[in-house]
């Protein structure tokens, strides 16, 4: 009987939450729909999600992908963590925005999330000089060519990785500082979008592993006068991609001044960092939006103002933001009467 090697991948209870789990299953057969994968479960006293005198969580399949790494029948599995009493446990932040997507279902919210990284080795960013600094930020950002750009292979292999798993990342890009880059997913529905960006995260660490490079998700991940690291989130509902939806993004940009707090509080830890007002970012006690201004909290791009429809961008979550807890406060605040962590 052939059988099929499923990696089971899951949140664990660190902070941040860039923290991912996975072991691999052997299920007699193939797998060709959700049903065909096993519930599961793993000592939550391991990853500070249970007391070791009771210590087991369960892990729920929610969605499946062609594994790229591994030959032959191979699948990635992304799980919910559910308690042994089949509740869904605290740190699963998946199980709560389930529910405000269900409820705000009619908004037909699209989300398109921009995650920046630096690949890291030997305890410095890749590529930069064993003392010292490289030269000053300024020829890295989109670079090409030796000196400009670090780390491009890895780069290049995750970004194939990932179209064959069947993950809609649709860019990559060098950013400010060298050794520092960028993939994007979406457009995609809320759960999509998360469900992804976890996936593609794990592909990229897992990655690493074989190159001995080290994925920072830091949102500040060298001090001083370099760029930190964000993960900048696109975001439109039906009536702001509809014919006169700038009113509607407006609107939005005023919702979202009243909870900004709240946001702060789930869009990554240590991001006030990197929300100094310096490097095109906005001070993390303020808010304010504006037409294709980096440094503002929400930037509202040029092509929407063009056409008075589309989308915004919401420059204020951190690289180790859980894109889960970012999706919720975004569709609640939005579409609904405000957001609550």
């Amino acid at each position: 009987m052939p059988h099929t090697l499923a990696e089971y991948i899951w949140l664990d209870g660190s902070q941040p939450t860039t923290c991912l789990r996975s072991k691999t299953k052997v299920i007699n057969g193939s797998v060709q729909q959700l049903k065909d994968i096993p519930e599961w479960g793993f000592d939550g006293s391991s990853t500070q999600q249970a007391e070791g005198h009771f210590s087991d969580c369960r892990l729920r399949p929610v969605r499946f992908f062609h594994d790229p790494i591994r030959a032959g029948e191979a699948i990635l599995v992304l799980c919910e963590v559910f308690t042994a009493d089949k509740h869904p446990h605290p740190t699963n932040t998946r199980a709560r925005l389930r529910e405000s997507a269900r409820v705000h279902k009619e908004a037909e919210s699209w989300f398109g999330i921009e995650q920046e990284y630096v690949l890291f080795s030997d305890g410095r960013p890749f590529g930069w000089p064993v003392s010292g600094y490289p030269a000053p930020q300024g020829p890295y950002y989109c670079a090409v060519g030796e000196g400009n750009v670090f780390g491009r292979e890895l780069v290049e292999t995750h970004l194939q990785l990932c179209l064959d798993a069947g993950l809609h990342v649709c860019g990559i890009n060098a950013e400010v500082m060298p050794g520092q880059w960028e993939f994007q997913v979406g457009p995609l529905p809320p759960l999509a979008v998360s469900d992804e960006l976890w996936v593609a995260r794990w592909l990229l660490q897992r990655l690493g592993e074989e190159s001995q490079i080290h994925v920072c998700f830091d949102p500040k991940p060298v001090k001083g006068d370099w760029n930190g690291s964000g993960a900048h989130t696109n975001f439109s509902t039906k009536q702001m991609r509809a014919s006169g939806g700038l009113q509607e993004i407006e609107l939005a940009c005023q919702k979202l001044s009243q909870t900004h707090d709240a946001h702060m509080a789930v869009y990554g830890a240590g991001n006030e960092q990197r929300l100094t007002g310096l490097h095109e970012t906005c001070d993390i006690k303020t808010f304010r939006h504006g037409v294709s201004d980096r440094g503002a909290s929400i930037r509202i791009p040029m092509p929407t103002v063009d056409v008075q429809c589309g989308y915004f961008e919401d420059r204020r979550p951190a690289a180790n933001c859980d894109p889960y807890l970012v999706c919720r406060a975004l569709i609640e605040t939005v579409c609904g009467n405000g957001f609550v962590r």
